[in-house]
């Protein structure tokens, strides 16, 4: 298959491994904010075949596990009300908010609907004219022109009972966060495929610069990740700081402008919450003045949020920065599995939690 087998053949693969071991560098840390990626990483057995001095690291790179308690409850308290219909992703039904989830809340009663895309909100809202629709919209640059354009739909044939609760979130910030942090060393970033077709390779030209640490945006495939290591590898030998676009099938510069400018047409940059990371300026998205009636947030004084509670030694903040990894969690395995997930990192398919019990 085009652009799938090259990218799966064994003998590229251990050729590409073969010039990894010829760099001699000292221990390295390079870090994907790549749900995809982790997944990428764990299924083809990357992590036993590279040089034990090359330390992948899982960061922040799953929406729904970045998404913080608060904003679950907050969703859940909508759920609650017999006026609302709750769409949403099928991952974010059985992440945890403080005492309940989406999922309890639907086997109480609720009328929680999971979709597979915004549109399809847009569809029962048009379906549902005495209900209010809320649509969960959780996701990173991948997923927000979707968003952008459902809201622009629904402007445009005057649906007027069609809101979103924004959770939208920006990666660039939160890779600068983790390397203001200091919490952990970080050496160079696998960046997202998926994010950088929208957003292009510019935002992360700061990164570089500022910071110098080298980046180079990966595609999926096990060829992909390891090409894209090798680039990491050359730029640290060489003391460069650049960044390299390996998914050039995918990737363009300037990402993609019209998904870029219906972004812009739509949503504000604000400060956001990060779950385990705390607030990161200018990290979120929520809807501007001019769409405004379209913000499930200004239906909120019919609601009441519960207090936030954080499941007690769960650790998947410290996870999500790369800090530990899922086997130093004494949850893992042990009561927190894709069963009974206690943890956010453990429910979605991207999670690292996930990933570490599925194939590691």
């Amino acid at each position: 298959m085009k652009y799938i087998d090259e990218y799966r053949s064994k003998t590229l693969a251990k050729n590409i491994l073969n010039q990894i071991n010829l760099i001699s560098y000292q221990p390295v840390n390079l870090m994907e904010v790549c749900g995809t990626h982790t997944v990428s990483i764990f299924r083809n057995g990357l992590r036993k075949i590279l040089p034990l001095h090359i330390n992948l690291i899982s960061g922040p790179g799953c929406p729904v596990c970045v998404t913080p308690v608060r904003y679950i409850d907050e969703i859940i308290a909508f759920s609650r009300k017999k006026e609302f219909i709750v769409t949403t992703f099928g991952d974010m039904l059985r992440v945890p908010g403080s005492t309940s989830s989406l999922e309890k809340e639907k086997a109480k009663g609720a009328d929680i609907r999971m979709v597979y895309s915004p549109l399809d909100a847009l569809k029962i809202a048009q379906n549902n004219p005495e209900k209010k629709i809320i649509f969960a919209g959780v996701g990173f640059e991948t997923t927000i022109p979707t968003i952008a354009s459902t809201i622009l739909k629904a402007d445009k044939e005057k649906i007027k009972n069609f809101f979103v609760l924004s959770m939208g979130k920006l990666i660039p910030p939160a890779m600068k966060s983790l390397l203001e942090s200091k919490e952990i060393k970080i050496n160079g970033f696998l960046c997202p495929g998926h994010v950088s077709t929208i957003i292009g390779s510019k935002p992360y030209q700061s990164i570089a610069s500022q910071y110098h640490v080298p980046c180079v945006i990966s595609g999926f495939e096990p060829v992909d990740i390891l090409q894209s290591i090798y680039l990491l590898l050359q730029q640290l030998k060489n003391n460069q700081a650049e960044v390299i676009i390996q998914y050039s099938r995918a990737v363009k510069p300037e990402g993609n402008e019209i998904a870029l400018s219906k972004m812009k047409e739509v949503f504000i940059t604000v400060d956001s919450d990060w779950r385990g990371i705390g607030n990161i300026p200018q990290s979120g998205l929520e809807i501007n003045d001019n769409f405004f009636r379209f913000n499930a947030r200004a239906l909120e004084s019919d609601i009441e949020i519960e207090e936030t509670l954080e499941f007690k030694n769960c650790r998947c903040g410290e996870v999500l920065k790369g800090i530990i990894t899922p086997l130093q969690c004494p949850l893992f395995k042990k009561i927190c599995t894709p069963e009974n997930p206690l943890g956010a990192c453990m429910v979605s398919s991207e999670g690292s939690c996930s990933a570490y019990y599925k194939y590691n």
